[in-house]
């Protein structure tokens, strides 16, 4: 899994956000991301597995991770780096609006999520009616024992609507959902999980779990 010094580069980095102090220590910077390179060519290979679009994707692990450079053209804060990585596994490449898996990387704050987190309106529109149109097969993915078992927070979203979509009627019996403007799982690892190797079987499971509402996100957005 990560190896402690990553985690640890990110800790000092956090305190030292500077680019004296990163060239100083180019050899840590360097050797964590090559550890996350290394743990996102082992998850594009535990997913493809099961997920065959991945697999058929031919994804290049240095473009599912983040660069540690901030883009400051528009922000009030300067720091020039991130202090965390998160890996994006998704079939169309990191910047579509496909459904992903995901994996974020930050000290005392690690997670695993799957699905689309903000998605734009047109792609919104067309999960919202998926969702409509197929509920029985959308409460079949959420209600699943598994799945249920692996993310007992169920469902989580980037915000809710107060009230039902107009197109839709306000007694709609998949209204909770129909509000959402995000559809994603997302369960938390502790620093201690992150850094033990058992935790790779976790997240590639907590992955296989989330296929099923990747499929229907995808599908969805697919439809024209």
């Amino acid at each position: 899994m990560i190896n402690k010094q990553t985690l640890k580069f990110l800790k000092e980095l956090k305190v030292n956000n500077s680019k004296e102090w990163l060239d100083e220590n180019r050899e840590k910077y360097d050797f964590a991301k090559n550890d996350i390179l290394t743990l996102t060519e082992q998850l594009i290979t535990a997913v493809s597995d099961f997920d065959k679009t991945i697999l058929n994707a031919y994804l290049d692990p240095k473009k599912c991770i983040t660069r540690l450079n901030r883009d400051l053209r528009f922000a009030k804060d300067k720091t020039p780096y991130k202090t965390d990585y998160y890996i994006v596994l998704n079939r169309d490449g990191k910047n579509s609006p496909s459904a992903f898996y995901f994996l974020h990387i930050e000290p005392d704050n690690c997670f695993v999520r799957g699905g689309v987190y903000n998605p734009q309106p047109e792609q919104l529109k067309k999960i919202r009616q998926e969702i409509d149109y197929a509920f029985d097969e959308w409460t079949a993915i959420i209600k699943d024992k598994l799945f249920k078992k692996t993310f007992p927070s169920g469902i989580n979203n980037s915000g809710v609507l107060s009230r039902t979509p107009k197109e839709f009627d306000e007694e709609n019996k998949a209204s909770e959902f129909l509000k959402m403007k995000g559809f994603y799982t997302m369960e938390k690892l502790t620093d201690k999980e992150i850094l033990s190797e058992d935790t790779f079987k976790k997240i590639s499971s907590y992955f296989k779990t989330t296929k099923p509402l990747v499929d229907f996100l995808n599908k969805a957005i697919e439809n024209d």
